[in-house]
């Protein structure tokens, strides 16, 4: 048998292996943050990579920058959101898809890079790694070229006629803005910023990632959004059904 002081250690190891304890997100070298008990960083929903052999490489031409890699199941209304403002004069130039893909790797290295003070400052316009919708691949930042002085990634977009198009048009191709300007979710306003939910429920791929964007849509609606499919059923007069004359014979009393 156990001597008595090891049959301590051990229960104050199972004690401490069971008792809930407050979790931790490993962000940049020597900074973490408290995940909230709803699964939270700093007000971010969490989000898993990829799987590698669901991601395609937009054309170059579409993009500026590195390859932009999303999922198969978002480039055909991406590819057709492109065309549509390509053919529109109103757009005053050519959308380009910017950031895509990103996965928790890279997103580490693009949190940690600069001289923000703490990690909670930071992720007001950066998402911690493993809590950005960028992982997803469902997820992308749109530039405008000829850019005209206005940085890519930057709110001075939101006055381009490229991004005014994008308000009015993207819905229909089944992206909504993530992080409209006073979002609940305290992430600054980001109008190049757009995720892909289909056009309907019924669209492929669009269940998976409406799934995969439940609880963000839920908590924090997208503005402009892809709205639920309505449909108007029109009353109709009713139909007047003629109905019969029936002649009842009188009856004629017997004398």
């Amino acid at each position: 048998m156990p001597e008595p002081a090891s049959m301590l250690h051990r229960t104050l190891a199972l004690a401490l292996l069971f008792t809930p304890t407050i979790a931790e997100a490993q962000l940049c070298e020597g900074q973490s943050a408290a995940i909230s008990p709803d699964g939270r960083a700093f007000g971010h929903l969490p989000y898993g990579d990829a799987a590698e052999t669901e991601l395609v490489t937009l054309p170059s031409e579409y993009s500026v920058g590195n390859p932009c890699v999303v999922r198969a199941d978002i480039l055909p209304d991406l590819l057709r959101l492109f065309a549509a403002a390509q053919g529109d004069p109103s757009v005053m130039g050519q959308l380009r898809a910017l950031s895509c893909q990103r996965s928790i790797a890279r997103q580490r290295s693009v949190f940690c890079r600069g001289e923000i003070s703490t990690a909670a400052d930071r992720a007001i316009s950066v998402a911690p790694p493993g809590y950005s919708e960028h992982s997803t691949g469902y997820a992308l930042d749109f530039a405008v070229r000829p850019a005209n002085g206005c940085p890519d990634a930057e709110a001075c977009m939101a006055a381009t006629p490229a991004a005014r198009w994008l308000r009015l048009n993207a819905p229909r191709f089944g992206f909504e803005q993530s992080f409209p300007g006073g979002n609940k979710q305290n992430v600054k306003w980001e109008p190049w910023h757009w995720r892909w939910v289909g056009t309907s429920g019924s669209a492929p791929g669009a269940a998976k990632a409406r799934f995969v964007f439940a609880r963000a849509r839920r908590l924090y609606p997208a503005d402009p959004a892809v709205l639920p499919l309505v449909v108007k059923v029109s009353a109709q007069p009713p139909v007047p059904v003629p109905v019969p004359v029936v002649v009842v014979p009188s009856k004629k009393k017997r004398r």
